[in-house]
């Protein structure tokens, strides 16, 4: 089963970028789509973004344009690239592959 630890989350004020990072144990995940989460308080767990194992993403229309998801297979790490944050921003984001429980997230907060 692949172990994922996310990191990389923290405090941005609203224009600002963040960078989160996804790392992997083992090889396995390098054949597999990964995706991106995020939950917001009070809010469902919701899909952000996906790439698949040979690098083609998809994006929620909510982070279109603003987040951008790329993936390392060398270093066993996918990232997810934030820019332009805003508040609605906020939440805690996980990472996630068909095979892995959902790890702790990082949490992720853009003040206004």
């Amino acid at each position: 089963q692949v172990q994922l630890v996310e990191s990389g989350g923290g405090l941005v004020q609203a224009g600002g970028s963040l960078r989160l990072s996804c790392a992997a144990s083992g090889t396995a995940f390098r054949f597999t789509t990964m995706g991106w989460y995020r939950q917001a308080p009070g809010k469902f767990r919701v899909l952000i973004g996906t790439i698949t194992s040979s690098g083609s993403t998809n994006y929620a229309d909510s982070v279109k344009g603003r987040f951008t998801i790329s993936r390392d297979n060398a270093k066993n790490t996918v990232y997810l690239q934030m820019d332009n944050l805003k508040p609605e921003d906020t939440a805690v984001y996980y990472c996630k592959v068909p095979t892995s429980d959902w790890g702790q997230g990082t949490q992720v907060t853009v003040s206004s």
